[in-house]
């Protein structure tokens, strides 16, 4: 059980934390400041989906060419990574986002907090379980060892 954490908590954990900052700053950057100045949060649950792609979009081009570079270390070539880190990114930001809106709505029913403060929320918790996701999916599929 010792031996399995300690694979866990290896160095590309911390590795890609780092990465996981910088994509934050780019990502949150994208995604708040289309839902809250551009106005997406009129537009109901549209704009809240709209806003999170459009972060995960722009943090993923720079999270590939770090992770796969920096992170894990992975040599491979081709479009092979590609459609796998593709296709984890679409997975986990689907459940992810999939899971925290309906569960952060039901959690504020009653609060009388508005639907820009709901999704803001939403969206918080919608990114905590994404880089949950990510990690594991990057790590044993997308970028996994051969």
């Amino acid at each position: 059980m010792r031996d399995k954490l300690r694979s866990l908590l290896d160095p590309t954990l911390f590795r890609f934390i780092l990465v996981g900052l910088v994509n934050t700053a780019v990502g949150y950057g994208v995604m708040f400041g289309l839902y809250n100045l551009a106005g997406l949060h009129t537009w109901g649950d549209t704009g809240y989906w709209i806003s999170s792609a459009a972060n995960y979009v722009v943090g993923s081009v720079v999270s590939f060419f770090l992770n796969k570079h920096f992170t894990f270390r992975n040599q491979e070539k081709g479009v092979k990574v590609v459609l796998r880190f593709v296709l984890n990114i679409a997975v986990c930001w689907a459940l992810a986002y999939g899971i925290a809106k309906p569960v952060t709505v039901w959690l504020l029913a009653g609060t009388g907090w508005s639907q820009q403060v709901q999704g803001n929320l939403s969206m918080l918790a919608g990114s905590g379980i994404f880089v949950f996701l990510n990690y594991f999916g990057q790590r044993f599929f997308a970028f996994r060892s051969r």
